[in-house]
């Protein structure tokens, strides 16, 4: 039974957007289309953006310790949504900006600050590599000046 009515609603909904289409269209005439073009666009620059920007949101998460799956859902909420501002019709769009308006994750700073343990290694790994650079030119040894 759950099965048919998900059937109903996956074909019920393109033709409410095919009649709200229309009956927008009768009313804004060109502009309705204007709109459809522009939002096509800002789908498009959405989605695009978002896949450049996951593989670094990726590796920083992952570095500061921080579930990988709260990025996964940001970053699939992001291009659903992206997706749906692609379909040409009003109610996705609707839809779009709902999934926009979710808050996916805490900022990386808010988790990171809270984790102790995750400091101490930071500053550890920090000063460790910072004074194996510091210490790349220097010879230990000892000499003795002759003039």
């Amino acid at each position: 039974m759950p099965v048919l009515i998900f059937l109903l609603i996956l074909l019920a909904f393109p033709i409410l957007e095919i009649w709200v289409l229309i009956e927008l269209f009768d009313e804004y005439g060109w502009l309705l289309l204007i709109y459809l073009i522009a939002v096509g666009i800002l789908g498009w620059r959405l989605v695009q953006d978002e896949r450049k920007l996951i593989i670094g949101r990726f590796t920083q998460n992952l570095t500061a310790g921080v579930a990988p799956a709260k990025l996964l859902f940001g970053s699939a909420k992001n291009i659903i949504a992206g997706i749906l501002l692609m379909v040409p019709g009003l109610i996705s769009d609707a839809f779009a900006v709902l999934l926009l308006l979710i808050p996916s994750h805490k900022p990386l700073e808010d988790e990171a600050s809270s984790s102790t343990d995750f400091e101490y290694e930071a500053r550890y790994h920090y000063e460790r590599h910072s004074t194996e650079n510091k210490n790349a030119d220097i010879i230990e040894g000892e000499y003795k000046r002759e003039d």
